[in-house]
């Protein structure tokens, strides 16, 4: 790994680690998301700018005090571009689930196809199993990235496919289609 990719990895696990989190159905260290999405990203691309802003793209939403300014100072504008590309400018307090989910995809619609790439390898982890482990909510979440798929276009053509077969495959789980 290069430097950037080192120093935003250990970034990346101190903020996660100092919140205490864990993943919400799985209750495993927060951490092991950023990994899982940084490694797929590296799978795909060599670009370090890339592979550090996978490490860091949950990191100004869910630690507190953590800020794009912050990430800048630390990465340089290029990975921050990229993070706030990442970042969901909707928050979970405003209570309206449908109006974020559409804010936050015309968000996605606007980044940078670098930045499409690492949301598509967020949503391979995100997605994989979750009919499994969590069906109630994956009735409401898997048509909500179905959508946010049709934005992602210029993300890694590798990863979008990958993306829309475990959408196939997960709703077929719950009944609703053929893998």
């Amino acid at each position: 790994m290069s430097d950037l990719v080192n120093r935003a990895a250990e970034f990346a696990r101190k903020a996660h680690d100092s919140t205490g989190k864990t993943r919400k159905f799985t209750h495993d260290p927060y951490i092991v998301h950023p990994e899982a999405v940084a490694k797929t990203v590296a799978s795909v691309t060599t670009d370090e700018t890339t592979i550090a802003a996978a490490w860091l793209h949950d990191v100004v939403e869910d630690v507190e005090g953590v800020t794009n300014e912050q990430i800048k100072k630390e990465f340089g504008q290029d990975v921050a571009g990229l993070v706030e590309n990442l970042t969901n400018p909707s928050k979970k307090s405003d209570g309206d689930r449908e109006k974020a989910v559409r804010e936050n995809r015309e968000h996605t619609a606007q980044a940078d196809p670098r930045a499409k790439t690492v949301k598509l390898a967020d949503l391979i982890d995100n997605l994989t199993g979750i009919a499994k482990i969590a069906p109630s909510f994956a009735e409401i979440y898997l048509p909500e990235k179905e959508l946010q798929l049709q934005v992602l276009t210029e993300g890694h053509p590798e990863l979008f496919e990958q993306v829309e077969q475990i959408i196939r495959t997960e709703k077929a789980l719950l009944g609703e289609g053929n893998p």
